[in-house]
């Protein structure tokens, strides 16, 4: 066992990447979870979107494409739970169990042509004289826009459910949709766009792993990150900045235990790959203890009619 090999520089470093794909599929859920949503098919939208931007980064060169296009596809396989759950009104647990399944049979089908393929790489973004400053600079201020964009993604949505009217409207659907729709606001449309934007973030993160935490398409690539982000969610009480405060837990732990199996830790391997979850899980269950509730709402069908 040899702990001095182990880089705090590059595993802080690590541990911010490792968290991006958690945050982005768990903010754009929250959006959804508070418009009364529960879609269990994160972890389908975001393999169909590591797919998506996977190949589209090859074909084109680009992987800001890549990108772009694993948004697209997340999103546009979210419409198949919009028309399940909203149009068609079927239970939203057992439509998103089965957009996983279907985003991750997909996803296979599609990358058959892919796998050993290197995709072009995503270009960190050097800030100029704070990436300079010893240690920190480093650690935070040497990465790609992506990762940024997450972090900004998550004041966004809080700013928007906390400062502005639309978020009012979209927590109020979520909390009773009757009187929302009562009061003539658009329910059905309001969940959509919530689903929507929802697809398109897990789809981002999805594509975040294909092209820069591990660079090539590999079937069920995002390994259960879906349903740790869909954890997230529920452990950090619906709000954005206690998600961020898991995501970058979860990327905290998964990469110390990869740098601990790597350093010769005198611990099965199992058990270190099984504790990312395990601790994640834990903390953020004690972090939930200030009794906040679920919108009232989750999971509830809405009748027009009634």
């Amino acid at each position: 066992m040899d702990l001095s090999a182990i880089n705090p520089i590059l595993l802080l470093a690590s541990l911010m990447v490792a968290a991006t794909p958690i945050l982005l599929a768990a903010t754009g859920e929250l959006i959804a979870e508070k418009a009364g949503v529960l879609n269990l098919g994160v972890e389908g939208m975001m393999i169909f979107g590591a797919i998506c931007g996977f190949a589209t980064a090859v074909e084109t060169g680009s992987p800001w494409l890549g990108f772009l296009a694993a948004s697209v596809g997340g999103a546009v396989l979210s419409l198949l739970f919009v028309i399940l759950t909203q149009l068609a009104l079927a239970n939203q647990v057992a439509s998103g169990l089965a957009l996983t399944l279907f985003g991750l049979g997909l996803s296979a089908l599609l990358g058959q042509g892919y796998v050993g393929v290197k995709p072009p790489p995503t270009p960190d973004l050097h800030i100029p004289g704070l990436s300079q400053i010893p240690f920190v600079g480093e650690i935070l201020f040497t990465h790609d826009v992506v990762l940024y964009f997450s972090i900004v993604l998550v004041a966004l949505v809080w700013l928007f459910l906390r400062s502005t009217r639309a978020g009012l409207i979209l927590r109020a659907v979520g909390e009773n949709h009757d009187a929302a729709h009562a009061l003539g606001y658009k329910v059905v449309l309001i969940r959509s766009l919530a689903i929507v934007f929802g697809g398109a973030c897990a789809g981002l993160g999805g594509a975040y792993i294909s092209l820069v935490r591990v660079p090539q398409w590999t079937e069920g690539m995002t390994a259960g990150v879906g349903w740790i982000a869909l954890a997230l969610v529920v452990f950090a009480s619906w709000r954005p900045w206690r998600v961020l405060i898991g995501a970058y837990l979860f990327g905290g732990i998964t990469v110390l235990q990869l740098n601990l199996q790597a350093a010769g830790v005198a611990i099965p391997v199992e058990y270190l790959a099984m504790s990312p979850y395990i601790i994640t899980i834990v903390v953020l269950v004690l972090l939930s203890r200030d009794k906040a509730r679920a919108p009232a709402a989750l999971g509830r069908i809405f009748h027009a009619s009634s």
